[in-house]
């Protein structure tokens, strides 16, 4: 069943429209990657899909009994988040304060939640570390714990792997997988590499100007659109990340 469904969305920035006439959906149990060139309006699909910006057209529907609050959402990171001075267990329970409403206080299934999703990002040895002083893989299992405070169904993530080295970003698509195959967990990422958007994900969504393709990996794969940008990448010297299948070390 559809978690999310967009049906001809039309979204401006300012005055601008930077997605005009978009169809797709993200079904349960989906690993989707949107991909597309600099200013294609990912951005802007973000937000309208978190409820930040309202469309300009068309109409986007949550499905299977899926609220906005229930969804789990990484965002790009900017210098000032990274020197967030709190520590570790107290930025992973702030993921559950979506749920709470106008309540202000932090439950014991609150808390038992964000220790269940630290043991499972492997970070519980880090709970009293301060948040800023935690490398930048750290920092994003930590946001990944987050996230998963916040969701059961779905995880949406904005260019996870900006600013981490290669063996950072292979760690990161390994604990994505891990999530996806093993806990079940609707993966929707937004992502540059193209490359490696194809090789973890099962479906890909290409937003740009006069054109779009949504479908498998393996039809994008030998679409023009597809081959295009993927040899693109290899002649930019792109480089895919590590495998699909393995297990959070």
């Amino acid at each position: 069943m559809a978690l999310l469904t967009c049906e001809h969305l039309t979204l401006r920035y300012d005055t601008l429209t930077v997605i005009n006439d978009l169809s797709f959906s993200v079904e349960s149990g989906d690993y989707l990657c949107i991909v597309g060139e600099n200013g294609s309006g990912k951005s802007t699909l973000m937000k309208c899909l978190l409820g930040l910006k309202a469309a300009d057209g068309g109409k986007l529907t949550l499905g299977d009994g899926l609220k906005r609050r229930e969804i789990g959402y990484l965002p790009q990171q900017t210098q000032i988040q990274r020197n967030f001075p709190a520590s570790v267990q107290e930025v992973v329970l702030s993921g559950c304060l979506n749920s709470h409403g106008m309540h202000p206080f932090y439950t014991k299934a609150d808390k038992q939640r964000a220790a269940e999703q630290m043991d499972c990002m492997q970070i519980t040895h880090l709970a009293n570390r301060c948040y800023r002083e935690l490398s930048g893989g750290q920092q994003q299992r930590v946001l990944l714990a987050r996230a998963l405070c916040a969701t059961k169904k779905l995880l949406i993530l904005d260019e996870p792997t900006t600013g981490l080295d290669p063996v950072v970003t292979t760690d990161l698509y390994r604990i994505l997988s891990h999530l996806h195959e093993d806990h079940g967990i609707t993966i929707l990422m937004v992502t540059h590499d193209v490359e490696c958007a194809v090789r973890h994900a099962g479906k890909i969504l290409h937003i740009g100007k006069n054109v779009s393709f949504f479908g498998t990996c393996a039809a994008y794969q030998e679409s023009e659109l597809g081959k295009r940008f993927l040899d693109a990448s290899a002649s930019e010297g792109g480089h895919c990340c590590g495998g699909t299948k393995e297990e959070v070390s």
